[in-house]
């Protein structure tokens, strides 16, 4: 008994240095008041051969990349159960390594799955400021390989990715995310290219994300756990967590996260003094009370990503107005109780997978919108705010008081309600000439099948229509956006087109890149912008001449001329007097652009691939 209380003294002690240097200036953040929980009693001092660097700074740093790695290289050599592997290498040449953790020392994917017990996925570090996930899992390791705690791995593997943004990991700055109380040297949110790894799902752009889509194909884990550190409002959760609900892709599995996993969660968070909440936002960040928002994610995210394809995935996010120290030992919590929920009930889940995998569509929500008219409602345990006015700039603001406050009966606005729903097509065909769209489908993991032969064939066509693009790029895109029109044409598809069956696993995750509606599609990504490219004109002396050949040729074209521009509009141009020089030039004078660009893109000469998309679908 002693022995604890001389822990929890020095862990008050630590909690004290750590509000008073975790900042330049700690008083930048709002007040906060010193936690003690029972998973204080996790941690180990220096008389323990395996402390882990975060633990020998009194829990306010963490280590950089090569002590990381050189700590889990030691953990893995010293232990047969565990193994090491690079999944592959950063822009800037770093390594990104996965620990194995299984108890017959699986190394390969085949290996694993040999012996048929649930994988856990854990990745920590895709933003790498929020490292909270690595020493969590460095401590977890340890206590499993050396500590007693061995039986997490009877009926259940592990793998582990401790830095994922190995890169902005080493952009390292105590001022790198001032909103964020410690550790005292944070990474950088951005991959060495600047690019966000968690809007990089759908679209994987960066070596980082093909590495780990393709890992996740390989080692094909039961459950994957993202982990983040939140930005925005003060509130009493110090570790908040969420996923993609029934309404959603995958109902079977969320109905397991949320009745099975999330109140045992709640409960161990709480027997270790911590508490554990839903991942929402507020609405308005200047009055609380107005309610809060929660999000359906998109296939940018990895949550939404996990629902697409069928993976069980929750994201996790740490408050980043609580201690660091409190963050990862809630982490550590948070893993374990995952771990011991899958040893005993991890068959559930995977049936529940199995049914998400299996059920068929005829049509699929592509985006939600908030149900306005039907919020639920909870007590949700919030802090004390005043609305203020800074004297000094003048600037309006929301001080946070330190002080918790409940809301009752706060109202949560989900965005449940389909806001974009298609029919899914039985087939996609995308032309063998979309080289770069064919090799993400191939990294996704998504199957087709290639076209020895032209196949001539009915098929649905989207025009385009209403474009528009981003004024600035986005992840290193120029985003495109437009309304479309339905046709059904009559194409001979080349040899080499791929041809992608709906009713495949990853069936959904396809409709979702390639249906250009949908908003993490290939489309939306900028991927088909030169579908918008005109490359072949015509000039005015040709335009006149073929002007009166098909007004003179097509009575219905001439009257739709006519009612679209106006004066001329009304006078019926008879075949005499078209014949008279300048009557048509005289119908071009006003307007003479616009005219010309309606005649040219209904003759036989405009391009007829300009503005039609690409992918065709076969209903």
């Amino acid at each position: 008994m002693k022995s604890k209380l001389l822990i929890l003294s020095v862990l008050s002690l630590s909690f004290v240095m750590q509000t008073n240097t975790v900042q330049a200036d700690p008083t930048l953040l709002p007040p906060i008041k010193q936690w003690q929980g029972k998973s204080l009693e996790l941690v180990k001092d220096k008389s323990d051969k395996w402390q882990t660097q975060f633990e020998k700074s009194n829990m306010l740093s963490t280590p950089n990349y090569d002590q990381s790695i050189k700590y889990i290289k030691a953990l893995a050599k010293s232990d047969k159960q565990f193994n090491l592997t690079s999944i592959g290498k950063s822009p800037q040449n770093r390594d990104i390594w996965m620990l194995i953790a299984s108890k017959d020392g699986a190394k390969t994917p085949e290996q694993l799955q040999k012996n048929k017990k649930p994988t856990l996925f854990i990745q920590a570090g895709i933003h790498a400021g929020e490292i909270d996930g690595k020493d969590a899992g460095f401590m977890l390791l340890r206590d499993i390989s050396k500590n007693g705690k061995g039986h997490l791995l009877d009926k259940v593997n592990l793998l582990f990715i401790p830095i994922f943004n190995v890169d902005g990991h080493e952009r390292s700055s105590p001022h790198n995310r001032v909103n964020q109380r410690g550790p005292t040297n944070m990474g950088w949110r951005t991959t060495a290219q600047n690019l966000n790894l968690n809007r990089d799902f759908a679209k994987a752009d960066t070596p980082e994300m093909q590495a780990l889509i393709s890992t996740i194909n390989k080692w094909q884990p039961t459950l994957y756990l993202d982990i983040h550190v939140t930005d925005g409002e003060d509130y009493q959760y110090d570790i908040t967590y969420g996923y993609n609900g029934e309404h959603a892709y995958s109902p079977n599995i969320s109905q397991w996260l949320d009745t099975e996993l999330t109140p045992v969660i709640n409960s161990e968070l709480k027997k270790n003094g911590h508490l554990g909440g839903p991942l929402t936002f507020g609405i308005d960040n200047k009055d609380f009370g107005k309610g809060l928002f929660g999000w359906t994610a998109s296939p940018r995210y990895s949550n939404g990503w996990g629902d697409a394809r069928h993976l069980p995935t929750i994201l996790i996010e740490n408050h980043s107005l609580k201690p660091y120290f409190q963050r990862v030992l809630g982490t550590y919590v948070f893993l374990e109780t995952v771990i011991n929920k899958l040893a005993t009930d991890g068959d559930d889940l995977i049936a529940a997978t199995e049914k998400d995998i299996k059920q068929k569509h005829k049509t699929l929500p592509l985006a939600w919108s908030a149900d306005t008219e039907n919020p639920e409602y909870m007590d949700f345990q919030g802090m004390e705010y005043q609305q203020a006015t800074d004297k000094l700039t003048g600037i309006k603001y929301v001080k946070w008081t330190g002080k918790p406050k409940t809301y009752n009966k706060l109202p949560i606005f989900w965005a449940r309600k389909p806001s974009v729903e298609v029919q899914v097509p039985e087939f996609y065909y995308v032309p063998p000439q979309h080289l770069e769209v064919i090799q993400r489908l191939t990294n996704q993991g998504i199957q087709y099948k290639t076209l020895k032969h032209p196949l001539k064939l009915q098929v649905t066509e989207l025009t385009a229509k209403d474009y528009s693009f981003g004024k600035v790029p986005f992840e290193g895109h120029l985003t495109a956006d437009a309304k479309f029109d339905t046709n059904k044409v009559t194409k001979t598809l080349p040899a080499g087109t791929i041809k992608i069956s709906t009713k495949q696993n990853l069936g959904t995750l396809a409709v979702t890149l390639l249906d250009p509606r949908a908003p993490d599609s290939y489309f939306k990504w900028g991927f088909f912008n030169q579908m918008f490219q005109q490359t072949e004109y015509i000039e005015s002396y040709a335009m006149i001449p073929l002007a009166h050949k098909m007004l003179n040729n097509d009575p219905k074209l001439k009257q739709a001329f006519f009612d679209k521009f106006g004066e001329v509009k009304s006078k019926q141009v008879t075949e005499v007097e078209s014949k008279k020089a300048g009557s048509l030039e005289e119908l071009f004078a006003e307007g003479s652009d616009e005219k010309m660009k309606w005649l040219y893109q209904r003759s036989v000469y405009y391009d007829n691939q300009h503005l039609k998309y690409p992918v065709l679908f076969e209903m």
